[in-house]
């Protein structure tokens, strides 16, 4: 089964699962789906827009908790205390550039968007810059995913497109390994 195959049988479903993902934080999706707008089975403003409102519904999910149950949440959550100091600093010294650009590194977005929810950054202004940056990273990725997916189509043709799902398993592989790595107590060693 090629990717092509995959996506024409799952239809519609392919943009709610973009929209998911980028909800949670999945620039990898998001390029593998530029690559198959590019080989003509998605279209690229439909796969944009699902990206963009579900980075932002994210982001803006993490921030009304950081709002509403912040405080509380580092007192129960120890190890989200040390995670939002660096989020907090860097919205202190760049302001709405680090708004506009916490999204593009990779690791940081959700407890980002969580440390601006305890800061005084406004809901309003934090919703505007945020849907900006939201449509920044989804063009950039949708666009990244589009040019190596036309990219690849020149240089390998028919394999491009098995390449490509090949690919997607490999990295939905590696997600779930990090995943479980995460949630697995760590030993300690005396």
């Amino acid at each position: 089964m090629t990717l092509s195959d995959l996506i024409a049988e799952h239809g519609d479903w392919v943009y709610a699962i973009a929209f998911t993902w980028a909800f949670f934080e999945g620039e990898t999706f998001v390029l593998f789906g530029g690559v198959a707008a590019a080989q003509g089975v998605l279209d690229p403003m439909i796969l944009f827009l699902s990206v963009t409102i579900g980075s932002f519904c994210g982001d803006q999910c993490w921030f009304q908790l950081g709002r509403r149950f912040g405080p509380v949440l580092l007192r129960r959550v120890a190890r989200w205390r040390s995670r939002v100091i660096a989020p907090l600093a860097w919205l202190e010294r760049y302001d709405a550039w680090f708004i506009l650009s916490f999204r593009f590194v990779y690791g940081i977005r959700n407890i980002s968007s969580f440390a601006i929810g305890l800061s005084a950054v406004t809901w309003r202004r934090f919703t505007v810059f945020n849907l900006l940056g939201s449509a920044l990273w989804g063009a950039s990725f949708v666009a990244a995913g589009y040019f190596f997916g036309g990219m690849l189509g020149l240089a390998v043709g028919d394999l491009a497109e098995n390449l490509a799902l090949f690919m997607l398993a490999g990295c939905a592989v590696a997600f779930v390994a990090m995943r479980i790595s995460r949630l697995r107590p760590a030993k300690i060693s005396k």
